[in-house]
C-alpha cells in the first residue's frame, strides 16, 4: 500500500515536471510559447477589433449636435415637487407634512433668481412678452458658448416662493411648477387653434390643468397660471446643450389650485399643446402628466 502511495505521487509530480522530456503539465516549452503567441495574437486581433469599432462609432458622434433625432419622442411635461406614485398629499396645519415640497421648489428656483442671472456676458433679456424664437447660431463652438434668456422668479408671482415661502400649501392652495424637459435643437410649434382665456395668442406653447375625472370638476373650482404667460414663450428655444448652452434656463409656468374640496382625492391632468407634441399611453409624462392630490384636515 505505502509503495502505490508512492508511486501515485510520483505521477502527479511527473506530470507536473517531466525532467526527462523536460515538459510542464504536459507540454514543452517550444509547446507552451506556441500557444501563448497564439492566444497573444488572437486576443490582440480581438481587442483591435474592438477598439476599431469604438474609434468608428465615436466618427460619427458629434460633441454638440445628436447625429441621431428621428426618433426622439416629444419632451416630457413634469412638475416641482415631485410626486410619489403620482400622489400629493398634505395636512392643513401641520407644515411637516408640505415641508420636503417647499424645499424641493425653493432647491429648483434658485437658479431663478435675479442674483443668478446678473451676468450679460451669459444671459440676455429676451423680453417680458412672448416672441419667436432665439436662433444663436449653429449647433458648434464656432461662437463659443451661447447666452441663455432671463427667465425672471418673481413672473411667478403668488407661486415663486418670495411673498408665500410655503407657496400656497399652508393655505390649502398648492402651487405646482410646471416645465418642458429639455430636447437639444428641439423648437415646439404653437397650435393653431388653441387659446389663451379665449384670446389666440401667437408664439406660445400653451397649457391647461384640469379635473381628469368629471365627477372631480366641481371639487376643485380655481386654477391660476403664473409666468410670463400661460405657457412656453418660444424665444427660450432652442436649447443648445449642456457644452454651449451651461446656464440655459427653462421657460416656467406655476399652476396654483384654489377652493379644494378638502378629504378628497382630486385626479388633475396638465397637458402642453403644440404641433408637434403628441401624447403615449405607454409614457405618462410625454406632453401631460397626472397627480392625485389630497388636501387632509387634522383630525
Amino acid at each position: 500500500m505505502p509503495a502505490a502511495t508512492k508511486e501515485g505521487d510520483g505521477g502527479w509530480k511527473k506530470f507536473l515536471w517531466n525532467s526527462e522530456k523536460r515538459e510542464f503539465l504536459g507540454r514543452t516549452g517550444g509547446s507552451w510559447a506556441k500557444i501563448l503567441l497564439f492566444y497573444v495574437i488572437f486576443y490582440g486581433c480581438l481587442a483591435g477589433i474592438f477598439i476599431g469599432t469604438i474609434q468608428a462609432l465615436l466618427l460619427t458622434i458629434n460633441d454638440y449636435k445628436p447625429t441621431h433625432q428621428d426618433r426622439v419622442a416629444p419632451p416630457g411635461l413634469t412638475h416641482t415637487p415631485r410626486s410619489e406614485k403620482t400622489e400629493l398629499s398634505f395636512t392643513l396645519g401641520e407644515s411637516s407634512s408640505f415641508k420636503k415640497h417647499v424645499k424641493a421648489m425653493h432647491d429648483f428656483l434658485e437658479a431663478y433668481n435675479d442674483t443668478q442671472q446678473l451676468d450679460q456676458m451669459k444671459y440676455e433679456d429676451c423680453g417680458d412678452v412672448p416672441a419667436t424664437y432665439k436662433m444663436r447660431g449653429a449647433l458648434d463652438d464656432s461662437q463659443g458658448s451661447k447666452k441663455a434668456c432671463v427667465f425672471r422668479r418673481s413672473w411667478l408671482d403668488k407661486c415663486s416662493g418670495l411673498e408665500d415661502p410655503d407657496f400656497g400649501f399652508s393655505d390649502g392652495r398648492p402651487c405646482l411648477i410646471v416645465k418642458l424637459n429639455r430636447i437639444v435643437n428641439f423648437l415646439p410649434k404653437p397650435p393653431a387653434n388653441v387659446t389663451i382665456g379665449g384670446v389666440f395668442v401667437p408664439d406660445v406653447v400653451p397649457i391647461n390643468c384640469s379635473a381628469k375625472r368629471p365627477e372631480d370638476a366641481d371639487k376643485m373650482q380655481e386654477i391660476k397660471y403664473y409666468g410670463l404667460t400661460v405657457g412656453f414663450p418660444l424665444q427660450y428655444y432652442p436649447y443648445y446643450g449642456k457644452q454651449l448652452h451651461p446656464q440655459y434656463l427653462q421657460p416656467l409656468v406655476a399652476v396654483q389650485f384654489g377652493n379644494i374640496t378638502v378629504n378628497t382625492e382630486l385626479r388633475i391632468e396638465c397637458k402642453v399643446y403644440g404641433l408637434n407634441i403628441n401624447y403615449s399611453d405607454k409614457d405618462r409624462f410625454q406632453g401631460r402628466f397626472d397627480v392625485k392630490l389630497t388636501i387632509k384636515t387634522k383630525s
